[in-house]
């Protein structure tokens, strides 16, 4: 469990987030990430699901650790039962996976319509009591287990409300601390001061805080995410300063270094998101390491 060692040890944690491309799959990423081994900490292939495809992330997870990569399993809880959150953990375990990454969308509070918000989704904690369970070497239904599977857990959280962060969002964490989780993960961070303000509300929980970087390269990429993904996660003048580069590559670049070399007296690690950019990644992690 090595990326929950080097959380224990206050190591700074560099970790990644690629996906298979439909065409290649999980060879393509193999082979994409192989030039990666010993620059990153860790490995994160999110659970998407697009035009009726679903991201193989167990398989990939199990493929990346034959590869002697430390992976992380992505889990999105939105649409799914304990039962079903119960039988992928256990197939993680049985597979050797020990990291996991949860989405439970428990902040989800704005204006989306009643058929959206009444979608059906495993919180935090429902998460936690199925994972407990299994720690503890049982299924919910008390079932005894062989093996006693032992997870390192991460959340995500909202990290975009600065100093204003809601109460109900603290709590939230308080209690995902009290459970047991080993760090959480924070969203996009384009905004130092803001994150930093963040931080100072969030860091009396005790848990390590890893901030998610966009590398950001592609403007058309940019304004699909404020229009489509989340309205106005980039501000304007990320953008600007990517269209008007003469040497966009060089520009993004720069822009990821500073944004992780400014985060690291705020948090523990970075979880950086390719964004288009997973075939120049190397360049990225080349420039972090200077």
């Amino acid at each position: 469990m090595q990326l929950k060692k080097s959380l224990q040890n206050r190591k700074f944690v560099v970790t990644l987030e690629m996906q298979p491309s439909v065409e290649t799959g999980i060879e393509g990423l193999i082979q994409k990430i192989r030039p990666l081994k010993g620059k990153i900490d860790a490995l994160t292939v999110p659970e998407l699901k697009t035009e009726g495809l679903a991201t193989d992330t167990l398989g990939a997870c199990r493929a990346l650790k034959e590869q002697q990569f430390e992976p992380i399993l992505e889990i999105t809880c939105r649409e799914k039962s304990r039962i079903d959150i119960q039988e992928h953990l256990i197939k993680a375990s049985e597979a050797g996976i020990e990291n996991l990454l949860a989405f439970t969308d428990d902040y989800r509070i704005s204006g989306e319509s009643l058929q959206e918000m009444m979608f059906f989704h495993v919180d935090s904690a429902k998460f936690f009591s199925v994972v407990d369970n299994l720690q503890n070497g049982h299924d919910i239904t008390g079932r005894e287990l062989h093996v006693k599977p032992a997870f390192c857990i991460g959340m995500g959280i909202d990290s975009n409300w600065g100093k204003d962060v809601p109460d109900l969002e603290l709590k939230e964490m308080e209690e995902m601390a009290r459970r047991g989780v080993d760090y959480f993960l924070s969203t996009p961070v384009f905004d130092l001061d803001s994150f930093d303000q963040f931080m100072k509300r969030v860091r009396p929980i005790g848990i390590p805080v890893i901030a998610e970087i966009a590398v950001v390269w592609s403007s058309e990429a940019l304004h699909f995410s404020n229009r489509h993904v989340r309205p106005e996660t980039v501000p304007g003048q990320v953008i600007e300063r990517i269209e008007t580069s003469s040497d966009r590559e060089k520009t993004s670049i720069e822009m990821v270094t500073e944004l992780v070399e400014g985060v690291k007296g705020l948090c523990q690690g970075v979880y950086l998101i390719p964004m288009g950019a997973e075939d120049r990644i190397s360049k990225y992690l080349e420039a972090l390491k200077n």
